[in-house]
């Protein structure tokens, strides 16, 4: 039974909540009371009796333990008055809390969340210990506190002017962060969802020719762009790109607020530049969900909650990557002048991993052009994943070896992204349990062609437009997880007996003339002459793939009756649902794409077929005739198809909504695309768009 997706958003929404209450400004809060805050770093410079060192390093703090400060009676009682004349705006009740957690907290490691050791008197006993009010200020950091002082005004000011500065700014960074994520998450659910309200879905459809379908660089979308440049988003891909990277930019230049003096960034503009720093590098952790979401075959996304296909949110995965890389390069270069001045953190582990971090989300970025995805998808992949789980690695202790675990929240981002990424795995681990292991018969039909026949799949009859990913472990022995998506049909319907009637295998078919405006039942399936269901026939309940042996692990294939077989899967190429209710529905194929498109068959009571291969493919033909001998069709063996004026006749019929379903070579289908959004914006005829695109 499928769930539905109000029920899915509800677990997202529900696990989001308690992701985001352990961010710093949601659930987390560094800071109790930020003036206490500040009388104790300030005072945390200079050495006790017991302290172990001399103040030294990036802070100037000195090394004094919990216990130390714990029994320590200059260090009660100068904290103590501080408190006493800073934070009167405050309830006792709130100061002795305060002083119980955190009063002789080891500060030397900023971030350091190790149980203090409680101090020998109260926060009020303290207070009974001054018996007139302190005068004395430390001279400088080597001044040992052995007396009651008085915190010096302008290191008080400095420390709480740090304090307030830099944790509003990580509120602001998780706040920012937060609607980054759910920007991107939410944009694709809310425009699926708005595509189903009544009073929007005739201005959508009107729109569509304009928005979604056509490409933004010319023709050009599943065939790369001239040199290898990748591939151009449609004009609705774009429009999405550009809203979230306008967000991101937006988010990164605004609401910074300079707090001098600063203990840490001495001037407005080292200020600014640190708060930026900070901002972009939160910002590339909030991203790194919606990255490995959006390259995930179990998507939530594209499984339930919208109807955009697997393409798009690969196409996305890789502007979002790009996005990524962009505030990394930012976060990075603006270290640069802010820190390598100060070698303390230039020799530090989490700087040694900030830098191994950036230059391998670069390097990862370099690695996954085009070119080399042609040259070795295999070892791209495998490259992808490695350096991925490397860099994830990097990020974390990036984040633990410099704040610690529970300080700011950085580590829950890196949790959200695990998340998807196991839940991913472990769906796929599920499935191919679920599917068992099978033996099939592949058959040699002949020119690079092969047919592999899958016994017993239980969603064998699930509908069109879906694949599996086929594992053949025994092919290669070096190579046993490598696995391909193979679009899927029914054996069923490839086991039909050819019926005795007269059929056109190459030249057009004149279309049935109907009146404006028709509909058609398509769920009044007997109504359609010749056709039948072939999901209620009593036969095999298996899958056939047809395949074209290529560079990979199908060049291995050969004929034999018991390959060991695994399947992850069925997936969905995208949402049927729209294709399902036009009045007319016309499948365009070149060569091997006639695979997704066969189980549209079955699906639909008024469909025509148009396929064009080439005439090495002669013997796929022959294979499936016995498929489309009940149906309208015209097939070219050798010859082209004019995809302008076959959709042009069809919308001359009259048809209110045709849906289009292509699949072959990226030319044939960018053809298509065109060709649609052309005759779209001509006619009164509105037309559904499928593209289910082998390509690279």
């Amino acid at each position: 039974m499928r769930t539905s997706p109000a029920i899915w958003l509800a677990a997202c929404l529900l696990q989001a909540n308690l992701v985001f209450s352990d961010l710093v400004g949601f659930g987390l809060h560094p800071f109790k009371i930020y003036c206490a805050s500040a009388c104790q770093w300030a005072l945390q410079a200079y050495p006790l009796e017991c302290s172990e060192k001399i103040p030294k390093g990036f802070l100037g703090w000195a090394t004094t333990s919990s216990e130390c400060k714990a029994n320590d009676t200059a260090w009660l009682t100068t904290l103590a008055w501080c408190l006493h004349v800073k934070c009167r705006a405050h309830r006792m009740s709130e100061l002795q809390a305060f002083w119980e957690t955190d009063a002789t907290r080891d500060m030397t490691n900023f971030g350091n969340t190790g149980t203090p050791v409680p101090p020998k008197w109260s926060y009020e006993e303290s207070l009974q210990q001054i018996t007139e009010p302190p005068r004395k200020m430390p001279v400088d950091t080597t001044t040992v506190l052995n007396f009651t002082a008085l915190v010096p005004e302008i290191e008080y000011q400095a420390q709480l002017n740090t304090a307030l500065g830099v944790t509003k700014e990580q509120e602001t960074g998780a706040e920012y962060g937060v609607i980054i994520l759910v920007t991107g998450f939410g944009i694709p659910i809310i425009l699926t969802w708005l595509y189903h309200l009544p009073f929007t879905s005739g201005l959508l459809s009107k729109i569509t020719p304009y928005l979604t379908q056509p490409s933004s660089i010319g023709t050009y979308s599943v065939r790369s762009l001239p040199f290898l440049l990748g591939n151009a988003p449609t004009i609705g891909q774009a429009a999405y790109i550009a809203v979230f990277f306008i967000i991101n930019i937006v988010l990164m230049s605004v609401n910074y607020q300079s707090m001098q003096p600063h203990l840490y960034y001495p001037g407005e503009s080292m200020e600014i530049k640190a708060y930026i720093f900070y901002r972009t590098g939160i910002a590339a952790y909030a991203l790194l969900p919606l990255l490995i979401l959006f390259a995930s075959r179990n998507n939530v996304l594209l499984l339930w909650l919208t109807n955009w296909s697997h393409a798009t949110y690969l196409l996305l995965h890789r502007w979002v990557a790009r996005l990524f890389v962009l505030h990394a390069l930012v976060h990075s270069f603006l270290a640069l002048p802010i820190f390598l001045p100060q070698q303390a953190v230039v020799d530090s582990d989490y700087w040694a991993w900030g830098v191994a971090a950036t230059v391998l989300c670069v390097a990862i970025l370099f690695a996954s052009v085009l070119p080399l995805r042609r040259w070795s998808y295999e070892i791209f992949l495998v490259t992808h994943i490695v350096l991925s789980v490397i860099l994830v690695v990097g990020l974390w202790y990036h984040v633990v070896l410099w704040i610690g675990l529970d300080s700011y929240g950085y580590e829950t981002w890196i949790y959200a992204a695990c998340a998807v990424w196991f839940f991913d795995r472990a769906a796929r681990v599920g499935k191919v349990l679920k599917n068992g292991v099978r033996r099939s018969k592949v058959t040699d039909l002949g020119n690079g062609y092969i047919r592999v026949d899958i016994p017993r799949a239980s969603f064998a009859n699930d509908g069109p437009g879906l694949h599996v990913y086929a594992y053949f472990p025994t092919l290669s022995l070096w190579r046993p997880w490598e696995n391909h998506p193979f679009s899927i049909v029914p054996t069923s319907l490839m086991s039909r007996v050819e019926r005795q009637r007269p059929e056109q295998s190459s030249g057009s078919s004149s279309p049935t003339a109907k009146e404006s405006g028709v509909h058609i039942n398509v769920h009044d399936v007997e109504k359609h002459h010749g056709f039948k269901d072939t999901a209620s026939a009593s036969l095999e309940t298996g899958i056939t793939l047809l395949i074209k042996k290529s560079m990979g692990i199908t060049k291995h294939l050969k004929a034999t009756d018991g390959l060991l077989t695994l399947m992850d899967g069925p997936y969905h190429n995208t949402s049927t649902r729209e294709i399902r209710h036009c009045d007319r529905l016309l499948l365009i194929g070149g060569g091997i794409g006639i695979t997704s498109l066969l189980p549209w068959i079955a699906s639909h009571p008024n469909i025509k077929l148009f396929w064009s291969v080439k005439e090495s493919a002669r013997c796929l033909v022959e294979e499936v005739q016995g498929v489309l001998s009940e149906i309208e069709k015209d097939v070219r063996i050798g010859r082209r198809l004019d995809i302008s004026r076959l959709l042009e006749q069809e919308a001359e019929v009259g048809y209110c909504n045709i849906g289009v379903v292509v699949s072959g070579p990226g030319g044939l289908c960018d053809d298509v695309r065109a060709a649609v959004a052309a005759v779209g914006k001509k006619g009164s005829t509105s037309f559904e768009l499928d593209v289910d695109a082998y390509s690279w």
